[in-house]
């Protein structure tokens, strides 16, 4: 049996919050064009940068688990088998379908531009790069790591000293990669749709994974462990976090504006930074939160988080579909139609899927997998949490 993180539920809260980030990104897209050159384009720029640490989260989040649930197992062939056949029905073949599902939702934009006998072709072209639409690459470069994995989990667990230092090392990695693009020893189309871009993330999630035990104090954030050195380590996170994602929205706000153009090696620092800290904070956050609100909320939190992939799949065929219904050429309509494409997305996505995996056995096919129990805060109360944060059972009712 695949073995679960002490805090899974607050990974649900962060996914929650990962895909809020998404779907904020993804309806405020077009008022970088829309708003140009008008009094409200720095807050537009600046909404629109700031949430852009879902998918790095997500990224981060997947590694993290993966490496905490399969680390501390035997490496055996069927273990490995049993990996890859979990990666194929919930995430491959999702991905296959809505991949199948956008080319068909864009197909008359595609005719405009290809013969009947180039669909075919240029389907799977844009199925082996993740392009299928805009956001799916986040699956395609996951798939990428999902093939690594293996030799990544046999080397690290076989030197064991080295998974601290992993984090490090990806960002090695990953810097390399943005380095030799910037030098042009490297030409790679969509490089955001490679996983070298991301081996800061996916390296982070190996030492959380094999580690968790020596941080979750750091993230748990109670008053004792604020009291401690992890005070000063949160404090200097908050900082560096404030200041990286200031930098990143001034950065952003420059190139869009024309103000500046600041060079793809400055704009990956920032980005990286940025959606890198996030991370980090969001599951400090979703600490909190799990511990200090109300029960009513945080279900709702982590119900969102257990669904967040099938929303992450199906959100812009409701955006797409909401945008291409409602338009609006007033000035003050306008904030409330993006507003409303946020909120339309978020909750007809949610209920669809919420619905599909309550009610229809085979809601994988679509959405990927679920617990076979659905996380759940019970207690009215602030949960009682040791000097190391972790939960302290209680007999209390």
């Amino acid at each position: 049996m695949q073995t679960k993180p002490r805090h899974i539920n607050e990974i649900y809260v962060t996914r929650a919050i990962a895909i809020l980030g998404v779907l904020i990104v993804h309806a405020t897209s077009y008022t970088i064009i829309d708003m140009k050159g008008t009094a409200y384009y720095g807050f537009y720029n600046a909404i629109n940068t700031f949430f852009k640490y879902g998918t790095p989260t997500f990224i981060l989040l997947s590694s993290f688990v993966l490496f905490y649930s399969y680390s501390a197992r035997p490496l055996t062939g069927k273990l490995m088998a049993s990996f890859y056949k979990r990666r194929m029905l919930y995430i491959i073949l999702p991905y296959v379908l809505f991949s199948v599902m956008y080319f068909l939702y864009h197909y008359d934009v595609y005719a405009t531009y290809l013969a009947q006998d180039e669909m075919l072709s240029e389907f799977f072209k844009r199925l082996m790069i993740g392009k299928a639409s805009s956001h799916l690459y986040f699956v395609f470069i996951s798939i990428q790591f999902y093939l690594m994995f293996p030799l990544f989990l046999w080397f690290f667990k076989k030197f064991p000293r080295w998974s601290i230092h992993a984090f490090w090392i990806g960002f090695l990695i990953q810097w390399a990669f943005v380095f030799s693009l910037e030098q042009g020893w490297v030409t790679v189309e969509n490089r955001m749709s490679i996983s070298l871009s991301y081996m800061a993330y996916y390296f982070t999630g190996v030492t959380l994974g094999m580690h968790f035990d020596k941080v979750e104090r750091f993230f748990s954030a109670t008053r004792d462990a604020l009291r401690s050195k992890w005070g000063v380590w949160t404090a200097l996170l908050w900082l560096a976090w404030a200041a990286a994602a200031f930098g990143h929205i001034y950065v952003q706000y420059l190139s869009r504006t024309g103000l500046a153009a600041p060079s793809q090696m400055t704009y990956q620092l920032f980005w990286n930074a940025h959606t890198y800290l996030s991370a980090f904070m969001l599951l400090q956050v979703s600490f909190v939160i799990y511990r200090k609100w109300a029960p009513w909320l945080v279900n709702t939190l982590m119900h969102l988080g257990v669904t967040s992939f099938g929303i992450y799949l199906l959100h812009l065929l409701v955006l797409n579909k909401y945008n291409t219904t409602f338009q609006t050429g007033d000035p003050v309509m306008y904030h409330l139609f993006i507003a409303g494409g946020f909120a339309v997305s978020l909750v007809v996505s949610w209920i669809v899927v919420g619905l599909v995996m309550k009610f229809i056995p085979g809601y994988w096919i679509l959405f990927g997998a679920k617990p076979k129990r659905m996380p759940k805060k019970e207690r009215t109360t602030e949960t009682p949490v040791d000097n190391k944060g972790q939960r302290v059972s209680s007999s209390a009712p």
